[in-house]
């Protein structure tokens, strides 16, 4: 176990300087790029870091999976949060997040980021994203969302907050000329000797800047990749989210923390029992505004279980629905806001109200028919309160982030908020940096099998089965016993004949997917209670005086395929490394 403030939870003495030693089967780079430093994803947290960093003069490269604007940000409906309003406080923020998080927030992240938030927002406004304004007062605009107990989230385009966001800066990226390179996934992170960041290596998709695999050397790198929703089979994550940061982070030798929490979002748009892929979200501002969840009999099964009733916590209102499911044999349940009229759904709501109606559901007439989806990951890679991760010069951002603010469960809108914040707080750390050479890039040969493309929709099967809104110790164990055999089959087929699944776009994200498939299993398995969204049917109560701790996981370099997997002593955030420097140079 770790000792809080003194250095990594998992840290065992065995790993080598330059990571596990594990890279992915991939052609060397055949081109490369310099900078200071590389951010890896444009969503709302690499774009805020890329622009905070060229602002204070580092040569910043932008590197996205698909286009600039088509990260899991623009997915966002609800809003940010930020104590805006009249009689709202930063406290009272501080407060509501803490509950959300069911005792393993860090208090000191989520002090930050609520009174750093409304300045971020305030910035983010000026840097050109536009809100919802009331005609009368020309103030912004404020709505609630579940755990929420005041009005405190801000929107844009009724329901399109995250694509108006995406929308400004884009264009504030486009018009700082910083370089970007489109339709790129990441590879693996670039080492010197001691295991200081030297660049990443990526694949270009026949449509960017470069052709096939190639390098960015820089001595910064911030991860902002986004979630890793597509290891189960229904999400509200884009195609895109694989776990490609969380992953690249656990083969550079980098921790990951409270993985074991999936959000579930509680209202997605019921598409069928066979639905697979992103499925649409029904944001909870609907019930913010006032929309309530039924049964086929119209009976409010919400009120009684919960102060807030429907906009209780999510991971409180999925139980609920998951609840009266398995007591009536239902595969959904309803929200109604019919009493909404067919202007405010217009007005106020209008991408949910034309995904509704391209799927045959009318919301004005009907009620929409409702179930849980992976929807966000409230652990990742673990960091400080400056971003930094535990390999030295590698930062983390945003969903693939974890830096103690969510903690069991994510408080409703908190994630673009936090991504803001925590991107200005990294861009900060580095501007106030020294940059000098790195030592040379030492090479590292691939030494981990490629799992086939077809490994994806087995890996989500499996995921949604074993481990998905209800747990217990059978399905975990059958779970990690599958994904265990995905892992050994492939192991074999490469050390007794040599032979790997062909490198690929695919390939590569199925492997991404196993790997932290297989953390989050391995973490799950251990938390041996429910909170928050990891919900043990075996293990239906809170137990704080065993388990309010957090679980920290990393790849051994000494044995293959091991997951080190270390509770802390306590609830308290442990430090990220010790070894921290002052300078990102030699």
């Amino acid at each position: 176990m770790s000792t809080p403030g003194r250095g990594p939870a998992g840290s065992d003495g065995g790993d080598t300087a330059a990571g596990t030693g594990i890279r992915l089967h991939a052609p060397a780079p055949g081109w490369s790029l310099d900078a200071d430093v590389v951010v890896v994803g444009s969503g709302v947290a690499g774009l805020t870091a890329a622009l905070r960093c060229a602002a204070a003069g580092r040569r910043t490269v932008v590197v996205t999976k698909a286009r600039l604007d088509d990260g899991s940000t623009r997915w966002a409906q609800g809003g940010i949060a930020a104590a805006l309003g009249d009689g709202d406080t930063p406290e009272q923020h501080l407060d509501d997040t803490l509950v959300a998080g069911a005792g393993l927030c860090d208090e000191e992240a989520v002090r930050l980021l609520v009174t750093e938030g409304p300045d971020a927002v305030r910035r983010l406004m000026a840097a050109g994203a536009v809100f919802d304004t009331s005609a009368e007062t020309g103030e912004i605009e404020l709505t609630r969302e579940g755990g929420h107990h005041r009005r405190r989230i801000a929107h844009a385009g009724g329901d399109a907050t995250g694509a108006e966001i995406s929308r400004a800066l884009v264009g504030a990226v486009q018009a700082a000329g910083i370089e970007t390179v489109e339709n790129a996934l990441v590879l693996d992170l670039l080492q010197d000797a001691q295991g200081r960041t030297a660049g990443v290596t990526l694949h270009v998709m026949g449509e960017g800047q470069h052709d096939g695999v190639g390098a960015v050397h820089a001595p910064a790198v911030i991860l902002a990749t986004g979630g890793m929703g597509q290891v189960f089979s229904a999400t509200t994550n884009p195609s895109v989210s694989t776990g490609d940061g969380v992953a690249l982070a656990l083969r550079a030798g980098a921790e990951v923390s409270d993985l074991e929490f999936v959000q579930f979002h509680p209202t997605v748009l019921f598409l069928g029992p066979d639905a697979e892929g992103q499925q649409p979200l029904v944001s909870e501002a609907v019930r913010g505004e006032g929309a309530y969840l039924v049964d086929a009999d119209g009976v409010r099964f919400m009120q009684g279980q919960h102060e807030l009733a429907e906009l209780a916590p999510r991971d409180i209102v999925a139980k609920g629905i998951m609840r009266r499911m398995q007591e009536q044999g239902a595969q959904h349940m309803y929200l109604d806001a019919r009493h909404f009229g067919a202007e405010m759904w217009e007005q106020r709501f209008p991408t949910i109200l034309a995904a509704c109606r391209s799927h045959g559901i009318d919301p004005v007439t009907e009620p929409i028919p409702v179930a849980p989806a992976a929807h966000y990951a409230s652990g990742g890679v673990r960091t400080d309160l400056h971003g930094r991760t535990t390999v030295r010069g590698l930062y983390a951002c945003g969903e693939v982030a974890c830096t103690g603010v969510h903690g069991a469960n994510r408080l409703a809108s908190n994630s673009l908020l936090e991504g803001l914040v925590f991107a200005e707080r990294i861009a900060d750390d580095i501007a106030g940096q020294r940059f000098g050479g790195n030592g040379p890039v030492v090479p590292v040969p691939a030494t981990g099998p490629l799992q086939p493309a077809a490994a994806r929709h087995e890996i989500q099967r499996i995921m949604t089965q074993g481990a998905g809104v209800l747990r217990s110790a059978d399905s975990l164990a059958a779970a990690a016993e599958a994904l265990e055999g995905l892992y050994a089959a492939a192991l074999n087929d490469l050390e007794a004949h040599g032979k790997t699944a062909e490198p690929g776009v695919d390939t590569w994200e199925a492997t991404n997917l196993l790997c932290v498939a297989r953390v989050l299993v391995a973490a799950a398995q251990r938390r041996e209670e429910t909170r928050g969204c990891h919900w043990r049917e075996d293990h239906p109560d809170r137990d704080d005086a065993d388990w309010r701790r957090h679980l920290v996981v990393r790849l051994s370099a000494t044995e293959k395929r091991a997951l080190v997997v270390v509770p802390t002593d306590s609830a308290d955030f442990p430090s990220v490394h010790p070894l921290s420097t002052p300078s990102l140079e030699q």
